[in-house]
């Protein structure tokens, strides 16, 4: 095919000058749109292809390559506005690592995904603040380090644009706090290090923050990232251009690149992180004379409810440091033991994972396409499984995979499959969750079992591993399961989504349980409690417990109260559920209780004026009320904290409606239910000397969201257990123990809860 050099003018007023491949624009051409966009660069067959020049009447200005009549590859691209990126493109888009200077002078370098953030990348405001750290979605998320101009510093996690997750935040005066923040604010436990005071190693404490799971420095990374000129990047689903079209979608990628500045021009995010804690940067006149840290100086352990400080105890950096050791050994010892004793090896635990998302995405995929029909009896039966061989080179039926040969089996398909649609869950939903590309996270076992979990990235789901004995229970008890869960839907029973088994080489076989995560939801968890009602070995060591410790019965000092028709659903449903459980043989179920404290909207006037801020991070000032312990406790004004006489105690319960609506998960088949997003006022008995011979009572009420469910309910009360009730009860009460009978356990625990949820007169 002879190649020929001509112009030639279209019917639309369209111009082309250069190399032609029969009637097609090939080689080197320039093409001249009607409105006075052009082209200058490379074609091929009819199509931009190669590296070139586009200039928009706007006079937005793009130098750099193309493919198939799109921007993709390499490029520079100046916006009208006097924007300016340079990096990588996608279909049009950018896509890759690239830098770009917004017309108010920010300035974004590291990686982007569909025209956004994503990935490492760093954000210099025109104000002199600086983002370094993960992002997604077109906001920090993840860890990462934002420096205000001020000399203020945060290193930590992020969600959503906001702090979120542990870190630390040091002050321009030198003061630190280390602590967990929810939603921007600080929540939860935490330590303030005034300046000249002694504080952890940053360099310890902030390594697991900045550095991503291969061990690689965030910054290190980025530079990295940034010094690579041109990635290699693969073409994407979008619909491609014909030359007649690219005007339309030129003058789309100008004005995608104005929406950005708007993004970014008019919301500042540190601006809001400003308002919180630089205001508070001010350290004591008392301690800016030190020359250098003390040991003996105080130090303030604290507790914030939502931003508001609630609770502050004075202490010392020795003492801080002998719990902290203490409460790390013991996490060293439970991570220990849950991936080593159970898989020999963190690399094993993640190729497990691995298998487990290829195994549930193969029997998904299979199942659903099957009619919905009634279970039948065969449904249940030893036959009621699919068996699966994925070598690593994949085969007929399956794909290749990076993980290690397994073997796969999924129990009771049908079943589960009803399952899920009866509790409303998408099969794409329930594979994207599970399966996705975010992969699930790997948390430590917080019972004796020394079982693995899992959790989904989106906190729906949770994955147990479980023993072989347990493994028959569910199973013997899936019919029964399948029924009560059908005609209660209210029901506060785990829920069981999926059970599946693993066979490694060498012939070690692993067994997992798909449920439903009892605490999926937008708020806060302050407090866990897992409620037997049995005392004996009923309360956690409080030197070796810290904020996501589950407590136990005798360490939950609160009654709530709800309104009088929840309760009484609520109890129904306890009834009808231990019923069921009774009938099945089970005991040593429990009640995982979740609590989350509410802040009032008068709290904020606690922290206003902004002026008071100051005193946040600052010596406390005499105020407040102090304990035996030298504990300060400060009294918010939303928090109600008054005296009674015996038995004249108020039971009116306060205002519950949130501002929000709490979005709870979509396998929920009612917006309301027993379980989940429960107002209720929570009670705290303080014990008070008698004053004047008069018994006097002080009570703190506060404000609670609760969320529970019924869960271990794979425990068969056999002959194991009533050994064990035969030996407890010679050196114990047998009332007291938990291995009883179960119509014994389940009238105790329901009489428990009754005293945790007591009655309204």
């Amino acid at each position: 095919m002879e190649y020929t050099v001509s112009e030639k003018a279209f019917s639309n007023r369209d111009v082309y000058i250069g190399n032609f491949k029969g009637i097609l624009p090939h080689g080197n051409g320039k093409y001249t749109w009607s409105d006075g966009t052009v082209y200058e660069g490379d074609w091929e067959e009819g199509k931009m292809t190669g590296k070139g020049e586009l200039i928009w009447t706007s006079g937005a200005q793009y130098v750099g390559d193309f493919s198939g009549g799109y921007l993709h590859g390499y490029g520079i691209f100046t916006g009208c506005d006097g924007s300016f990126y340079q990096g990588s493109w996608r279909m049009n888009i950018q896509h890759g690592m690239g830098k770009k200077q917004y017309c108010n002078s920010d300035i974004y370098e590291g990686s982007w995904k569909e025209g956004v953030h994503e990935g490492s990348g760093r954000y210099s405001w025109n104000s002199g603040n600086t983002y370094i750290g993960s992002w997604k979605g077109g906001k920090m998320c993840g860890r990462g380090i934002m420096k205000w101009a001020n000399g203020d510093l945060f290193n930590g996690f992020w969600l959503n644009g906001l702090r979120d997750g542990s870190g630390v935040y040091r002050f321009a005066d030198g003061g630190y706090y280390f602590g967990t923040w929810s939603q921007g604010l600080k929540d939860g436990k935490g330590t303030f290090y005034p300046m000249g005071t002694k504080h952890p190693s940053l360099k310890k404490w902030c390594s697991s923050l900045d550095y991503c799971n291969d061990g690689t420095s965030l910054s290190g990374l980025l530079n990295s990232e940034e010094s690579r000129a041109r990635p290699s990047v693969k073409r994407s689903f979008s619909e491609k251009l014909s030359i007649s079209g690219l005007l339309r979608n030129s003058s789309r990628i100008s004005h995608k690149a104005t929406s950005l500045d708007k993004n970014w021009t008019h919301c500042d995010p540190s601006q809001e992180f400003i308002r919180y804690d630089s205001l508070c940067s001010l350290s004591h006149a008392s301690e800016e004379g030190q020359p250098e840290a003390q040991d003996n100086s105080s130090v303030y352990e604290r507790e914030y409810m939502q931003g508001v400080l609630i609770k502050e105890r004075a202490s010392n950096y020795t003492e801080i440091s002998r719990k902290s050791k203490q409460r790390n050994k013991i996490a060293v010892m439970q991570e220990k033991r849950s991936c080593i004793d159970i898989f020999g090896a963190h690399s094993r635990s993640y190729y497990l994972m691995l298998n487990l998302q290829l195994g549930i995405r193969y029997t998904v995929g299979k199942i659903t396409p099957v009619p919905v029909r009634e279970v039948r009896s065969s449904d249940f039966g030893d036959r009621a499984r699919i068996r699966m061989y994925f070598p690593r080179k994949g085969s007929q039926f399956t794909p290749p995979h990076y993980s290690v040969d397994f073997y796969w089996k999924d129990y009771c398909p049908m079943v589960f499959r009803n399952l899920r649609e009866m509790f409303k869950l998408d099969a794409a939903e329930y594979m994207m969750s599970i399966c996705g590309d975010d992969g699930l996270r790997e948390l430590s076992s917080p019972g004796k079992s020394g079982s693995i979990f899992y959790l989904s990235h989106d906190d729906r789901f949770v994955i147990k591993t479980l023993r072989k004995t347990e493994l028959k229970v569910l199973l013997k008890m899936l019919p029964s399961y399948y029924c009560h869960v059908g005609k209660h839907e209210n029901t506060l029973i785990t829920k069981f989504f999926g059970l599946h088994r693993i066979t490694l080489r060498g012939g070690k076989k692993v067994r997992f349980m798909v449920m439903g995560n009892m605490f999926c939801t937008e708020l806060r968890i302050h407090q866990r409690y897992d409620l037997k009602g049995s005392t004996i070995g009923r309360c956690t060591d409080k030197d070796k417990s810290d904020e996501n410790t589950t407590l136990k019965d005798l360490d939950l000092k609160f009654e709530f109260h709800m309104d009088k028709l929840l309760r009484e659903s609520l109890f129904k449903q306890i009834s009808l559920d231990c019923m069921f459980l009774q009938s099945q043989q089970i005991i040593d179920y429990s009640l995982l209780l979740g609590l989350h404290f509410r802040a009032p909207e008068n709290l904020k006037a606690f922290s206003q004026p902004p002026g008071t801020m100051h005193n946040h991070e600052n010596l406390p000032t005499g105020d407040g009320v102090t304990s035996s312990q030298g504990e300060l406790l400060i009294p918010p004004k939303g928090l109600l904290l008054v005296t009674h006489e015996p038995g004249s105690v108020s039971t009116a319960p306060g205002p519950h409606q949130r501002n929000t609506v709490t979005v709870s998960c979509s396998f929920l088949r009612l917006r309301v239910q027993l379980g989940v997003n429960m107002p209720a006022q929570a009670n705290l008995k303080v014990l008070q000397d008698e004053v004047d011979s008069t018994e006097v009572e002080l009570f703190e009420f506060y404000d609670v969201v609760l969320y529970m469910g019924i869960i271990d309910i794979l425990q068969e009360y056999n002959v194991k257990k009533k050994i064990e009730h035969a030996c407890k009860s010679l050196q114990f009460d047998p009332q007291s123990i938990s291995a009883v009978e179960p119509e014994l356990y389940a009238k105790r625990f329901i009489n428990f809860l009754e005293r945790v949820f007591p009655d309204l007169p």
